[in-house]
């Protein structure tokens, strides 16, 4: 099979959580162990750390990821879903796997996956541990999928384990409260490993106390950790200074990746490069480099990025009440006089919620995402209707921008936002400069 025919078989073949939702989800890591031993355990091959949470997962991840390459590392990096290349969800210092590598697996492990029947994301990961294995990676930053405990991902044994935050989304599958969902992330928690618990919250703090005290294993926060002083956060960049507890560096220097939800991301990923300092020889300009460049290094998109400067075009992949709560804080720290919001949303997520966190005054231009769990655009619509957000419906995510495009004066600026997978569907529409 070529490569394109490897996916399409791949997507096809099994089940897909972003495309079918709920259903696509194993609920043990049976598969996963029996990929891994069918593989001769790849995933005992390299260290690694582990990282959890409802929000911020990206960020931290390719943050630490940039830090620990510009301290000379190689390092493999984990993470989905993917926007426009499959082969995103498994890079070494930045560069995407090659699509031989996927077509060779499929083809040589094919009576495997045929007979273990796992589901896309299962395949994906055992998949992405024998890249990093076969590589020789020095470590691999391995960011999980949905949950924690019975997380794909949680066949390692890290050397760090990070759980940035905890809040509302996949209630049906972790729990209907904040502590049966953070019990849930806290299952990444292993024996003697230290975790770092990225933003103190009262509520579920205790859980995270529990369960390190079961398994011997340090806990750490990072407001202990790091003293940030936040100078400026726009479209420039967020900039700031920083007093690292442990090894006492202090830091002053931007980064491009901006927002008021960055800030705690910040601050996790630079406790995380703390506890690692002295066993992975990070330096404070490695820190700095990686905080820098991290764009480039590895190639991370959809976060308050920029598409387009007249008028302002911003993408964000919030799609749960948290994440768009803190992107409202966001864009009202903005100089904009009037939004133009494209947004579209999937059945299974509480839309009515994630509208409630976007402004009234806005004009808004709704859109399905091209997948199966894409909820009907007028739907959309008239739920938003419903709670005084007005706007129109289009017939895709192309014709809802190019329509905001048209309307939006020079002074006024676009977001794109309500689901990863309509960032996704509207980053062609834009020319992106690596």
């Amino acid at each position: 099979m070529t490569y394109q025919e490897t996916i399409d078989w791949l997507m096809q073949r099994l089940p897909m959580f972003q495309r079918i939702g709920p259903a696509a989800i194993k609920k043990d890591l049976t598969n996963t162990i029996r990929l891994c031993e069918a593989l001769g355990h790849p995933e005992q091959a390299f260290s690694s750390v582990h990282i959890a949470g409802t929000n911020g997962k990206g960020s931290v991840s390719n943050w630490l990821s940039a830090i620990l390459q510009s301290s000379g590392h190689q390092t493999g990096l984990y993470t989905s879903p993917h926007l426009l290349d499959f082969r995103e969800r498994i890079r070494i210092n930045g560069v995407l796997c090659e699509e031989a590598f996927i077509t060779d697996f499929v083809s040589r492990y094919r009576p495997v996956i045929e007979e273990i029947e796992p589901s896309f994301f299962e395949i994906t990961v055992a998949m992405a541990f024998l890249y990093f294995a076969e590589k020789g990676v020095d470590i691999a930053v391995i960011e999980t999928g949905l949950g924690g405990r019975l997380d794909s991902t949680n066949v390692i044994t890290p050397v760090l384990g990070i759980i940035t935050n905890i809040g509302w989304d996949h209630m049906a599958m972790l729990g209907n409260t904040l502590p049966l969902i953070a019990s849930e992330k806290a299952g990444i928690i292993k024996p003697g490993v230290p975790v770092l618990i990225g933003e103190r919250q009262e509520e579920v703090q205790g859980v995270f106390k529990e369960t390190a005290v079961l398994q011997g294993a340090p806990l750490y926060n990072s407001d202990n950790l790091v003293r940030l002083e936040v100078l400026s956060n726009d479209p420039a960049g967020l900039c700031f200074r920083a007093q690292l507890e442990t090894t006492q560096f202090t830091l002053e220097t931007c980064t491009p990746m901006f927002g008021s939800y960055q800030e705690k991301n910040l601050q996790t990923v630079l406790a995380a490069a703390d506890l690692l300092q002295q066993d992975w020889q990070i330096s404070v300009n490695d820190i700095i480099s990686g905080l820098q460049q991290v764009k480039e290094l590895t190639g991370f998109r959809g976060r308050m990025e920029i598409l387009q400067h007249q008028p302002l075009v911003l993408a964000d992949c919030a799609h749960n009440s948290d994440g768009l709560d803190q992107l409202r804080r966001s864009i009202d720290a903005m100089d904009v006089p009037h939004w133009h919001i494209v947004t579209g949303a999937v059945q299974d997520k509480d839309v009515a919620a994630n509208l409630l966190h976007l402004p009234e005054s806005a004009s808004y231009y709704f859109c399905k995402p091209d997948i199966p769990r894409g909820m009907d655009a007028r739907t959309l619509q008239q739920l938003a209707a419903n709670m005084e957000r007005k706007g129109v419906a289009y017939g895709s995510v192309h014709e809802a921008i190019v329509s905001a495009l048209s309307n939006s004066g020079s002074d006024e600026a676009i977001l794109i936002c309500g689901s990863i997978f309509v960032v996704a569907e509207a980053l062609p529409n834009f020319k992106h400069k690596t």
